[in-house]
């Protein structure tokens, strides 16, 4: 069986390389490739786009137009948007991957009652690497305990809208909820001035926004006398994408229920 995959933001930098990697994955299709309605680029191939060479799917505005035609949607683009598709495909019954960062706490509501509609499988990193980052993190911070300050450090390129990422959020939550801890209540988004000696409890984020880095991310652990870096650190979006295209084929068939990467992977 083959699986008919849409993809949202089609012509972006993230689309495009989906679009690649939906071609190098047996059993999967391009069967809908979207843009904004004011993109220049609505009507191309979204294969040549790509660098494939045509392919057959022109770049449309209208997800209702062809919803019909797909499987699963994979979104990559930003919370109002994903949430006006997520809504098109739970009455359309269609599954979703979801790697749009960003939501606040109704939006990410909005996203558990679509899930009780279809399936949806939602990641802040589709990453296999960042993925088994996620356990290693999990391990480090029960061995560790509280003998250790955590700090988190993240950049990406220029363009990146949210901060800090979702991936760093979520590594956070890991070590917060292993170490029993509420990340809203410990965590300092960056520091200036006179900020007095560390509390051991807070989780530390530092953001960095230069270029065009595709995704670093270090999580320290540190007592006296030595410390523990947990790194991962992303040289293509092609890392991304062939994570959340494997979603994408895992995710049909499934009952629907909010599922993420980890379920994906089995981990």
């Amino acid at each position: 069986m083959t699986v008919r995959v849409g993809i949202t933001g089609a012509a972006g930098r993230m689309g495009r390389t989906l679009v690649e990697a939906i071609g190098q994955t047996p059993g999967l299709e391009l069967a809908a490739a979207l843009e904004q309605p004011h993109s220049s680029l609505l009507g191309a191939d979204a294969g040549e786009l790509a660098g494939l060479g045509k392919i057959g799917v022109a770049v449309t505005s209208d997800l209702a137009a062809v919803i019909n035609g797909i499987d699963v949607l994979i979104d990559f683009t930003v919370p109002a948007a994903t949430l006006s598709n997520l809504a098109l495909c739970a009455a359309a019954g269609k599954a979703v991957v979801i790697g749009t960062t960003g939501f606040n706490a109704t939006q990410d509501q909005e996203i558990k009652r679509a899930a009780g509609k279809i399936a949806v499988c939602k990641a802040s990193n589709f990453s296999t690497g960042v993925n088994l980052c996620f356990k290693l993190l999990d391990m480090a911070a029960r061995v560790l305990g509280d003998d250790v300050d955590i700090e988190i450090v993240e950049a990406h390129h220029r363009h990146k809208i949210d901060a800090p990422s979702g991936t760093a959020l979520s590594m956070g939550g890991v070590v917060a909820n292993a170490l029993g801890r509420d990340l809203a209540e410990v965590a300092v988004y960056g520091r200036e001035g006179h900020t007095g000696a560390r509390e051991r409890e807070t989780i530390g984020f530092a953001t960095v926004r230069a270029g065009d880095i595709v995704g670093d991310h270090t999580v320290i652990f540190a007592a006296d006398g030595e410390r523990v870096e947990i790194t991962h650190k992303a040289s293509s979006r092609m890392s991304f994408a062939r994570g959340a295209v494997r979603a994408a084929g895992w995710l049909c068939g499934r009952k629907p229920a909010l599922y993420d990467m980890q379920d994906v992977l089995g981990i």
